[in-house]
C-alpha cells in the first residue's frame, strides 16, 4: 500500500510517499480501506520536531490520526458486521487527551473497533472526516458554554475546522457573535455562517475593538487561536465571563494572566478542563454527524490534496491561507 512517512524531522518536504506493508489488525482492530485523512494543525508541529516530550514519536511513522473509508478486514473478535460499512474513526494509535495521531496518512489504517462510527446516511466521507476531531471537541465546547440567547460571544480562528462549526452553534443558540480571523477571505467566511460582527486580528488594536463591539467585553470567549492572540482575547472577555481556551492555532496554547482574570471574576477553562473526566465521544461524533445531516450545520471544507500533495496541505496550513478543515483524500471516489 501507500502511504505517507516522516523520515526525518523538518519542513514539509519531509514528506514522503512510498510503499509500506498493509497493516494488520488484532483481535480488537480492524483494517479501514481509507478514502479521506484528516489533516491537524499538530500534524505539521510534530512533523516538525515539536512536542517530543508529551508525543514520543519513534522515526519513522507515518502521520494522521483520524480517518474515514471502508472497513475491510475485522479481527477475530470484531463484529463481522462492520465489514463493507462506511465509517469514520481515530487510528488505533491515537486516542482523545492521549495516544499518538499517527497511521492515518495511508491506503490502509489501522483502528479500534470500539472507536468506529458508522456514516450517516446523507453525508460524504469528505464531511465525516471533517467532523472526526472538530465535531466532537466542538459540541463539548459549546455545550460547557451553556448559551443562552442575546449572549455575547467571540470566537478566534473563526474561519478554522472548529471556529466555523462553533459560530454556527452559537448563532443558532441565539448569541450575538463577533468572529476574530486574519484576512478579508476568513472575515467573509464567518459573516456568511453568521457573525454579527467580525475583526481582524492581525490589526493592532483588535481587543478593543471586541470590547467595543461588545459594549464592555464578551460574555463567553472561544479561543481557538491560544498563543498571544488567546491573550488578548482573554481581555476582550467581560467582567464575570468565561474563556474557553481549547486552541493553539497560534502556536501554542493561550498566554492567560490568571491573576488578572480572577481579579475580574473571569472563568478560565483550558482544553482539558472542557474535555477532561466522562465525556462520551461516540455519541458527541454522531450527535455532530446528525446536525450536518439535517442541514443545521454546514461542514466547511476548505481545501483538499491527494496523497502526492501531502507537503502542499501541510504548507497550506502553515503559512495560514487554509479555510476550515484540511483534507487527504486517498482511496475510491466518494
Amino acid at each position: 500500500m501507500r502511504a505517507v512517512q516522516v523520515k526525518e524531522f523538518g519542513g514539509p518536504e519531509v514528506l514522503e510517499v512510498g510503499e509500506m506493508p498493509t497493516p494488520r489488525p488484532d483481535s480488537a482492530e480492524v483494517v479501514v480501506d481509507v478514502e479521506v485523512a484528516d489533516v491537524m494543525f499538530l500534524d505539521t508541529r510534530l512533523r516538525g520536531g515539536w512536542g517530543r516530550d508529551f508525543f514520543p514519536l519513534s522515526l519513522p511513522y507515518v502521520p494522521g490520526g483520524a480517518i474515514g473509508g471502508v472497513v475491510s478486514v475485522v479481527g477475530t473478535e470484531v463484529d463481522p458486521r462492520w465489514l463493507g460499512k462506511r465509517v469514520v474513526t481515530q487510528t488505533a494509535a491515537s486516542g482523545v487527551g492521549g495516544g499518538l495521531p499517527i497511521g492515518g496518512y495511508a491506503e490502509q489504517a489501522l483502528a479500534k473497533a470500539d472507536t468506529l462510527v458508522e456514516i450517516e446516511t446523507g453525508l460524504s466521507t469528505e464531511q465525516a472526516v471533517a467532523l472526526a476531531h472538530d465535531g466532537r471537541t466542538g459540541l463539548a465546547v459549546f455545550d460547557r458554554a451553556a448559551l443562552t440567547p442575546g449572549r455575547r460571544v467571540l470566537i478566534t480562528a473563526a474561519a478554522g475546522g472548529l471556529g466555523t462549526l462553533l459560530t454556527q452553534l452559537a448563532v443558532a443558540a441565539g448569541a450575538e457573535v463577533v468572529a476574530a480571523a486574519r484576512g478579508a477571505e476568513k472575515l467573509a467566511l464567518a459573516r456568511r455562517l453568521g457573525a454579527s460582527a467580525v475583526v481582524d486580528y492581525s490589526v493592532d488594536g483588535w481587543a478593543e475593538q471586541v470590547r467595543e463591539i461588545t459594549g464592555g467585553g464578551a460574555d463567553v470567549v472561544f479561543d481557538g487561536a491560544g498563543g498571544a492572540i488567546g491573550g488578548n482575547a482573554l481581555t476582550a472577555t467581560a467582567d464575570k465571563g468565561l474563556f474557553l481556551g481549547y486552541g493553539s492555532a497560534a502556536g501554542d496554547f493561550a498566554q492567560v494572566d490568571a491573576e488578572s482574570a480572577a481579579a475580574r471574576g473571569v472563568s478560565v477553562l483550558g482544553l482539558f478542563d472542557i474535555v477532561g473526566g466522562e465525556v462520551d465521544w461516540q455519541a458527541l461524533a454522531r450527535r455532530a454527524q446528525r446536525e450536518v445531516a439535517d442541514g443545521r450545520v454546514e461542514v466547511i471544507v476548505g481545501q483538499t490534496f491527494p496523497l502526492d500533495r501531502v507537503a502542499a496541505a501541510h504548507a497550506a496550513i502553515e503559512n495560514r491561507s487554509a479555510l476550515g478543515r484540511t483534507l487527504l483524500t486517498i482511496g475510491a471516489s466518494l
